[in-house]
């Protein structure tokens, strides 16, 4: 049965990043956490993925991001993987499926492989081998009153159950946010817009 992937990302940020989107000197959108889940047709999971992720250029958390987030300095330290072993594991976890995200988180991803790579760090896998696709602009337009909402509180604004433990701003439970929205919003996969349809 066909397959496809919504992923999310938590990246540094700081006081007022998003506002000045990340123009600030020094801040970059390095990725601190993936979260992913691998779907069948019906929505059901057939795998999750999750990592940590240590960077580079800001390797000392903000206490902002810590607060956002729930995600420590000392996890990160002690768990956090190596961008390019990271970026390449997940890669090659989306190789072959159309993947989606609530937002550009693509681009996030993309900007960190550019900087993996510009280190002279192999990250294996590609983009070639998936599919990306922001699925925002269309969710929004099918459900208006989700369009002022981040990603983990989509089931809130739905009127749905809480889809997991945890909290909004953590990758994983973002993504269980996300799949209980399409669900919600497509009962059946004839009703998911072609574009975003799994591939054989």
């Amino acid at each position: 049965m066909p397959t496809f992937v919504v992923f999310d990302l938590e990246f540094t940020s700081w006081p007022g990043a998003l506002e000045q989107d990340w123009g600030a000197p020094g801040q970059l959108r390095e990725i601190v956490q993936i979260g992913a889940l691998r779907l069948r047709e019906d929505f059901s999971v057939v795998e999750e993925y999750e990592a940590l992720v240590r960077p580079v250029a800001n390797p000392q958390l903000s206490p902002y991001f810590t607060d956002l987030t729930g995600i420590g300095q000392e996890a990160v330290d002690r768990e956090g993987r190596r961008p390019a072993e990271a970026l390449g594991d997940f890669l090659g976890f989306c190789r072959g499926q159309t993947v989606l995200s609530y937002g550009n988180d693509m681009m996030v991803l993309g900007e960190n492989v550019g900087w993996a790579r510009g280190r002279g760090e192999e990250v294996k896998n590609g983009y070639l081998a998936a599919h990306f696709l922001n699925l925002r602009p269309w969710l929004n337009s099918v459900a208006p009153v989700t369009a002022s909402v981040n990603v983990g509180r989509l089931w809130q604004v739905l009127g749905l159950a809480k889809p997991a433990a945890g909290e909004e701003h953590s990758a994983l439970f973002d993504c269980h946010s996300l799949t209980a929205a399409l669900k919600h919003l497509c009962p059946t996969i004839d009703a998911f817009p072609e574009a975003f349809l799994p591939h054989s």
